[in-house]
Formats: C-alpha cells, structure tokens, sequence
C-alpha cells in the first residue's frame, strides 16, 4: 500500500525573513531529497487541504482562534511572541498545515493508505489551547488526533514526539484526556523549559541531557515509551517528527542521526501493524540544518514504507 505523502505549496508562503530557522526552504531541502534519494516514486503525493474551523476548536480556545483569523496581517508583521511572528500569508499556510493532518488521519482511517507523512509548516506542536509560541499557530497534530477520536470514533491515539523541544502544546491540549497517550522526548534543561515535571500517567516524557546520543535514546525510548505503547494498545500512531535532534543541528545540542530516526520509525511502526492496522500519520515539527533534515526525512520515509 502506497505511502501518502501530503503537502501544499502555500505552506511556503509563511515567511519571516532572512535569518529566521524556520524558513521555506525546509520543505524544498525535503522535496530534493525526495527526487535526489529516489524515493519520491515510491510515495502518493495530496495537496492538503485548508482546515475547517470546527476541527481547530477542538483543540483550541475559540476564541483564541478567532483572535488569530481576526489579527492576520495583511501587510508588515504581527508578534505574538519573542519569536513566532505572524506574516500576511501565515495564516494561509497555517491552515494547510492543520488540514494536511486531518487529511492524513481521513486517508489511513479509510483504507487508503496504511501511513501518511504531512511535508508541512509553520510547525504546530508548542501551540497550546490558548496561545502560539515557537513558531507554532494551531497544533497540528493536535487537530488530527482529536479529529481521529471525535469523527473516526476511536478510543485510543498515540502521539510521539521526538523534537529536541518538549511538546509543550500538545501535553497541555491533552493533559486530562487519557484516551490520548503522549509521548516525548527532548533536550533539557532547553526551551520551553517543561515536561521534566509531568506527573500524568498517559503522558511519558524522555529530558534527555545535553550531548545524549543515539544509544542512550534508544536505551530510554526502549526503556520507557515501548513498554506503556504496547499496553495501551493504540488504534492509531501519530508521530510529531522533529529532526532537529540530528547531530548536525545547531538548534539543540542532541546527537541523534537518521539512522536513529528510522530505528524509533520502524519500531513505532511495529506497534502500529500489531495494534492499528498500521496506520500512522507523521507530521513535519522541527528540524532546520537542510541536508540532515533531508536525509532524516527519507529515512523516517523509508522506515514507514517497511512492512506497510
């Protein structure tokens, strides 16, 4: 079964500037990976589709939506924080990013694919149910998890993320809610300077000190997010991927490679062909050093296509 492959050329449009990490050419460094290695042949390609309303106010405060529709600038920059700023196609871009995950979720729910990855940006998962922060507007794969358990009429979602940055948003969304097992791993002490203190059982955090390599994540990931995935038995598997844990990323100070990003895909992936039906729906977070993010991306592809 094909992997679907889900992205839009307006998630290109939201643009900061010169200097800013998170930049379009993210996506096209992704897409010449994809032709370079290969494996573009391999995939399904969608447009995503923009979002309904209805799907962000699960998630979100509604009228913190509201406030982000009505605030959209239509020339110069809006802050919203020291460093998320919202440009007169943002918004536009926003959208798209959020509706690729709920496509996803409808394209593995029905069958049509076993797994889907979102080529997406901005990035959702520091956005919290009230605010945006980290270059994140609407919590995208927040959005497809609760569009999943709300509209699919499942009972159990795994999401794991594996940016160098806590998912703070996405703890905060589904923090009282255990049909949703969440699962991260990051950098710490590093921002958003959370999650080292959860004490929520159907959320499983991995504070990973500075330096931490390959080897110590598998040990913890093996250690700690395997154990509680296999007894909570997901219906579907969600994945928050960030890659910018990679060795050769400057954002944080981790020393994962893409080879360790296919080891956590493939496992995850098992967890999702003994307990889903193999169905997986794997989101673009982080990940701003171009060539690893490339390489890292057609690995976590290649691990999804195994067994699919």
């Amino acid at each position: 079964m094909p992997l679907a492959f889900i992205s839009h050329p307006e998630c290109l449009l939201h643009d900061v500037g010169a200097g800013h990490p998170e930049r379009p050419d993210r996506l096209s460094a992704i897409h010449d990976q994809l032709i370079s290695s290969g494996m573009e042949v391999a995939l399904q390609m969608h447009d995503a589709p923009v979002v309904k309303r209805e799907h962000l106010d699960r998630v979100h405060d509604p009228d913190y939506v509201t406030g982000i529709f009505a605030e959209a600038p239509f020339e110069g920059m809006l802050r919203l924080d020291g460093d998320t700023f919202m440009m007169p196609r943002t918004l536009d871009a926003a959208l798209r990013a959020a509706g690729a995950v709920v496509y996803g979720v409808d394209l593995v729910m029905s069958g049509r694919n076993s797994a889907a990855f979102c080529a997406i940006r901005p990035p959702g998962h520091h956005a919290e149910r009230h605010r945006a922060m980290g270059f994140c507007y609407f919590n995208n794969i927040a959005v497809g998890a609760a569009y999943a358990l709300d509209v699919h009429g499942l009972d159990r979602v795994a999401v794991v993320d594996f940016d160098v940055h806590h998912g703070n948003g996405t703890e905060d969304i589904f923090e009282h809610d255990p049909r949703v097992l969440f699962c991260s791993s990051f950098q710490h002490p590093f921002y958003p300077f959370t999650g080292h203190e959860s004490e929520v059982d159907h959320v499983v955090n991995i504070p990973l000190s500075a330096g931490t390599d390959g080897k110590e994540f598998r040990a913890q990931a093996t250690r700690h997010w395997l154990p509680v995935l296999e007894a909570f038995q997901p219906q579907l598997v969600m994945i928050s991927a960030g890659f910018d844990a990679h060795v050769e990323d400057e954002m944080g100070q981790l020393r994962l490679t893409e080879r360790d990003y296919a080891w956590i895909t493939r496992e995850l992936k098992f967890i999702a062909n003994r307990y889903a039906d193999g169905r997986v729906v794997s989101a673009l977070e982080g990940g701003y050093a171009l060539s690893a993010l490339g390489r890292s991306v057609v690995a976590h592809l290649d691990a999804l296509l195994e067994n699919g």
